[in-house]
Parts: C-alpha cells; structure tokens; sequence
C-alpha cells in the first residue's frame, strides 16, 4: 500500500464516495481553497511523474512531496515577495507560489529538474532544487539543515539593510520563511541556527523568520519519537510556537496566516509545526516495508491531504465528488505531457558549461572596484606599518568606501579584535556596521551568506582556523554552491578573515597554531588568499572585497597570525618586515604571485610564514655562493600556474617549503601544477609533519624549519637542472 498505482487508487476510491453537500460558507474563500487544491494536485502528479520518468531512464530525483501537500497553504499564507528558503518535500509550496506570482509553469520548472535539463531555469540541469528569482524562492540543496544559518541572516539582514541604506531585494516588513523536516531539529545547524535567531530576538534586534518543521515522524527510516518537536521548541525564549494539522487544509491555512501575521507584525522568530505524512517513501530507491508496517502506511493514507481538501470542497459545495476527479485527472494529464516533453530535454553537455557558474571572473572590473577608495583617506599611505596595522587601516579605508559593508565575529566590537585589528572601527563607524556576534561558527558564516544575499557587503572573522572546521559546511555546501545552482542569478559575496598558521611560540595549543588548510583548497570557486606581508595584506583584502562586490566572489583570506606584529626580519630592530602602507588604489590581482630576487640557481616557493623562513635561509645560502629566487604564491586558490612555472623555468630547480602537512598540504598541489604544465626540472618539497601542533617548544618539532629548508635546499641543487627553455 505504499507505490504510486496504490495512492492514486485510494484517493479515487474514496473521493467517489464523498457525498456532496449544499452550498455553504466555508473556513477558506472557494479561490483560495481551489488554489490551494491545485497546487496539491499539481505537486502530487509531478511525484507520479517523476517515478515514471525514473523508469524511462530519463529520471533522476525521487525525493517527492507526497503527504507534505499543506504546504501549499503556508505559501498562500505568505506573500510571493517573502524569501523563501524551502525543505525538498516543498513541492505543493513551489506550485502554490507560482500560481501567487503568476507567469511560471512550476510543473515544467520541477520535471525539468527531475530530468536535469539544461534549460531548467534555476539550477539549469545541475541539481534539481526548488527554486527561482521571480517567485523569491532561493535553492537549497539536501543537506540536512544547511540551509537554516543562511534564512537566519537573511532575516536578519532586512532591517540592517535599510539602516544602512543599502539596496536590498525583499521587501521591508518581508517574512522569511525556512522549511525543513523533524530529523533536522536534531542537527548542530538547525539547533544552532534557531538559537542564534532567538539570541538576536532576546536582545531586541528585528528577526523576521518564520521556521517550519515539517513533521512526518520519520528520518528515512528512523521514527521521530512522539511530541519531540513540541517539546524541543514549544517553550523556547523569544520563539512563538504555532501548530496545526499539515494534512487538515483549515488547519494548516488559519495557523500557517496566524503565524506569519506574528513574525510580519513584531518581526520576531516563530517555529510553525505543521504535522504531516510520507507516502512513496523516503525516495525512489528507499524500500519502506523494511521498517515500516502494513498498518502503518494504511494508517497514513486515512490522512492524505489531498482527501482533506477534496472533503472541504465537497461539504462546502464548492465541487462535486465527480469534478473533483475530472479536475485530478485534467492535472494529471497535463503533468503527463510536460512530463514527455522533459524526457526529450537537452542536458548539460560539457564540463565547462556545467561550471561556468562557480566562479566567474572580471578581473578588469574588479580591479575598478579595487581602486574605488572614499575621499580624503584618513590611513597612512606610505608609513611603515605591520601586517596586523595595515589589515586595520584596509579594513577603514574599505569601510570608508563601501556603505554597505559589515564587519563582524566574536570580540569584533567592543574589543577589537582577539589581535587588536578591528580595534577603533566601532567607534568610527558605529555598532551598525561592526559588532560581535554570539559564539558560533556556524551562525557567523550563516548571517555573513544572509547578508550577502540581501544587498550588503559582508567580511567575517573566525577567530582561528580550528574554529573554523565545525562550521566548513556552510563554505562548502552552501556559500561555494549558491552562484553553482542558481546560475549566477543568486549570490553571496562574502570576505571570511581566517587568523591561523602556526609559529606562535607553542602558544595555544593545536587550536591556535592549525596548519590544515586542505578542507578548503577542495571547494570549487573558493578563493585563497594567504599574504605574508604588510602590503600584500593590504591590497590583497582590497581585491577580495572588490571581487566579492563585482562577482559575488567567495574568499577565505588566511592572516597568519605570527606575522601579524612581526617587524624584524633577519636581525632584531632591522624592520624589514615593515612595509610602506600601499595607496587604497593598489591591489594584488588574484592568481598572481610575487618573486623576491632574481637569482638563477634555484627556486624557492611558498607562503604565509614559510615566506620569511625562505628569505632567511636563501641570504645564508647566497653567502654560500648560491644564487636563489623566492616565490610567494599569495594565492592558494587559484594558484599562481603562470607566475610558478615561469620562476620555476628560470632556474630548473625548485624547491617548495610548505608550512602546512604533507599529506593534503599545499605542496602537493604546487607541484601537481608544476608537473601537469610540463616543467621537467628537480622539484623537491619540504613540509611541516603529518601531526597536529602542541603546545610549548615541543611545537618546533613538527613544523618546518630555516635548518629544513637550507637542508632540503642543499639536497635540490646537488640534482642535475634541465636546459632551460
């Protein structure tokens, strides 16, 4: 009883024998109930659909939304101008939102997905998502509860960006609406994301969100245990809790209105429970009867939305039994043809096609905006400054330029900053546009991806690269994916200023002294940056923020923390460190390195601390007679190929000094580019070891060394150089 001949069977059967009723007032108007109704229908044919295109061989996504049709009514309760961040059952929400909005075929927008079609028009073929600008519905994809950070800030965001008179897309008194299912209250990310909303909302910041937990009692096969959600979120500070019936058509419409009216009216957060079914399973590969019983699924069907709203019609007189099925089947045949005409859809044909969108580039364009600085500059161009004094003064002069950029992160505000670099940029700029956040990781990022989706400028500081780590996701499956699966038409242009590295005298422990920057060279599109001096700090942030604002770009900009207050280079009070701080003009282009000497015996590359480690022990080897060039890739993604390969072929002799691990360290993609780009010469790697920093001296043993370099170096030269071209 639970296949897709057995749920169109029951409905038939059972709407047969409904008895009609006279003419009389019902709990919705007859328009309202009758587009309520469609959207079901139309939501519930494309599941069948979608099951017969998968045995066409032309079908590639089963996860339907049958059972969860009273969805529909949470959409009519909302305006199609209210951002909508949906759960992968919102099927009867998407078709009733089109029908708000009107001028979109939800039916062929979904097949299209379901056939990953190239001229499906959100994800274009890439991955089948609800979404679309028009209807103001932004694509997730199905992780479990990725998505929740992401609504939080763009809640957020509404009122800050009027504030600031930035030019933001949702509407002023705009509810944001985020679905997801009951196995997702029980994620890190949903439970962090709802407290970080109802910490803004304690404190009296406008937080428009409107959460909804779609209740079907079942994570794919594991049973939510009864009244978890309600007492999970029933009782929380700052959060109203509605719930309604999700299969009962009154129910879900009077609460779904009455809780959007609550968020619209205070712009305050509220948890919408709205209790639903599952039919056909979790997907189309998913065999139910494994763990679930016959009674079990009869039990459900009793339930069927579709019934609950065929009944309404029926007892208000609204249609017949008899043109209830004719209006079924009119559905169904026309999701039938869109359905033919799906399997006849062009896919995406071409590796480059399929990732134009990740990471598109201007870099003209984004050299202009790099240039446009405010009038007069209050820093001190041409002073001699630290990388810790330039990235503050960078961080005003952009400030200064960019009204619609925020800084924040914990101990941003007040503080200034764990290393003093945001110290001052409060009181110059006010609490509006610098301030903390609450300890989290996840929330920090997710209101940075809000932000940037809502018309402001975000740069966001995680205070340690560790800390970074718990919250990786939301770079990898949520930040890099957006531009990827809207087509460019949705983005987050987001600066995410990381402290890390290592090098700081033991201090801190693995924590504060991390070296693993591999979780992130893997993600498509994300830019790297890694400066080591004070005006590549400078200008490199410039680029990563004009990059954000012309191309939606993502950067995670990587400040090594022991350069940070550095001065001195080779000896103590020579300041060669320091560097002359550069006009707010300049920037450093992305995927450009810098080459320090000129010498012609062997190459030298790196970055981050492994910068004046290399320049140390090159002045001792040219006092050996050996002539070297250094290489500071300023880039770990993309890397500098072009500038690599031409200092590499300028000496036949490479060596790569890498302060992150050898296994999933720098290195290896440094010398994988050099290979692949056809350099024949002796290349050679020294890295810091394949074990996580500890605390105190012991530190000095399992990072990379002047005495490693110098080592490796002598190793290098005494190979034979190829001829040079």
């Amino acid at each position: 009883m639970s296949g897709v001949e057995d749920l169109d069977r029951h409905f038939r059967e059972t709407v047969a024998g409904l008895r009609p009723a006279a003419h009389a007032a019902g709990p919705l108007d007859p328009r309202t109930a009758l587009d309520l109704f469609d959207a079901q229908l139309e939501s519930r044919h494309t599941d069948f659909a979608a099951r017969w295109m998968q045995r066409q061989g032309r079908g590639y996504y089963t996860i339907g939304s049958s059972g969860h049709e009273g969805n529909a009514a949470l959409a009519l309760a909302l305006r199609p101008t209210d951002p909508a961040l949906l759960h992968y059952r919102s099927g009867a929400f998407y078709c009733a939102r089109a029908r708000q909005a009107g001028g979109v075929d939800a039916v062929r927008d979904i097949l299209l997905g379901v056939a990953a079609g190239a001229d499906e028009p959100i994800a274009g073929g890439r991955h089948k998502v609800f979404g679309r600008r028009e209807l103001a519905v932004i694509p997730q994809t199905s992780t479990i509860a990725s998505h929740l950070p992401r609504a939080v800030g763009v809640a957020w965001s509404i009122a800050r960006a009027q504030r600031l008179g930035a030019e933001c897309p949702w509407p002023g008194d705009a509810v944001v609406c985020c679905s997801f299912g009951d196995a997702s209250v029980n994620h890190s990310t949903a439970a962090g994301a709802i407290n970080s909303a109802c910490h803004a909302a304690y404190q009296g910041l406008p937080m428009p969100v409107l959460f909804v937990c779609e209740d079907n009692g079942l994570g794919i096969s594991v049973p939510t245990p009864q009244d978890w959600v309600r007492r999970a979120y029933g009782n929380r500070p700052a959060l109203a809790y509605f719930a309604a019936d999700g299969c009962d058509p009154r129910s879900a419409f009077d609460t779904a209105r009455e809780a959007v009216a609550h968020v619209r009216t205070h712009r305050q957060p509220a948890f919408l429970h709205l209790s639903t079914v599952r039919f056909l399973g979790h997907a189309g590969s998913d065999a139910e009867a494994a763990y679930r019983t016959p009674s079990q699924v009869t039990a459900d069907l009793e339930r069927d939305p579709l019934l609950a709203t065929a009944r309404l019609l029926t007892t208000t007189g609204v249609l017949t039994p008899h043109r209830i099925l004719d209006r079924y089947d009119e559905v169904g045949a026309r999701v039938s043809a869109v359905a033919k005409e799906a399997l006849d859809s062009e896919p995406l044909t071409t590796a480059t096609q399929i990732a134009a969108p990740v990471a598109p580039r201007r870099p003209d364009l984004v050299a202009v905006a790099a240039r446009r600085t405010s009038e007069p500059s209050t820093t001190p161009v041409g002073e001699p400054v630290t990388v810790a004094q330039a990235l503050t003064h960078t961080l005003a002069d952009l400030l200064g330029s960019h009204p619609q950029m925020v800084v924040f992160g914990e101990d941003v505000g007040r503080k200034g900053g764990v290393y003093g670099l945001t110290r001052g940029l409060r009181r110059r700029f006010g609490a509006a546009r610098v301030f903390d956040t609450l300890l989290d990781e996840q929330a920090i990022l997710g209101l940075a991806l809000g932000a940037g989706l809502s018309g402001l400028l975000p740069v966001a500081e995680i205070q340690y690269l560790a800390y970074l780590h718990n919250a990786e996701d939301q770079l990898r499956g949520e930040a890099a994916t957006l531009q990827f699966f809207s087509q460019g038409q949705y983005r987050n242009p987001l600066v995410v200023r990381i402290a890390g590295y290592g090098y700081q005298h033991g201090f801190g422990g693995h924590f504060h002294n991390d070296n693993a920057v591999g979780v992130l060279r893997d993600i498509p599109g994300l830019v790297i940056a890694s400066p080591s001096r004070p005006d590549d700090a400078a200008a490199m942030l410039r680029t990563c923020v004009a990059a954000a604002e012309t191309d939606g770009t993502v950067s995670a900009f990587l400040e090594p923390i022991a350069l940070y207050h550095t001065r001195d280079l080779h000896t103590e009070g020579d300041d060669a460190w320091l560097a002359a701080y550069p006009s707010p003009a300049h920037h450093v282009p992305i995927g450009r390195a810098h080459t320090y000497g000129t010498g012609t015996d062997l190459t030298l590359v790196t970055f981050g601390n492994g910068l004046p480690l290399s320049l140390r022990a090159v002045r001792r080897l040219e006092r050996q007679g050996v002539a070297c060039r250094v290489v500071d890739l300023r880039w770990l993604a993309p890397l500098p190929v072009d500038d690599l390969l031409r200092e590499a072929e300028a000496t036949g002799r490479v060596l790569v000094v890498d302060e992150t691990r050898r296994t999933g360290g720098v290195s290896e993609g440094v010398v994988t580019a050099l290979v692949d780009a056809g350099f024949t010469g002796a290349i050679r790697r020294v890295t810091s070891a394949d074990s996580f920093v500890p605390l105190g001296k012991a530190a000095q043993l399992v990072l990379v060394s002047e005495a490693d370099v110098e080592q490796a170096a002598g190793e290098v030269l005494s190979e034979r150089p190829h001829p040079r071209r």
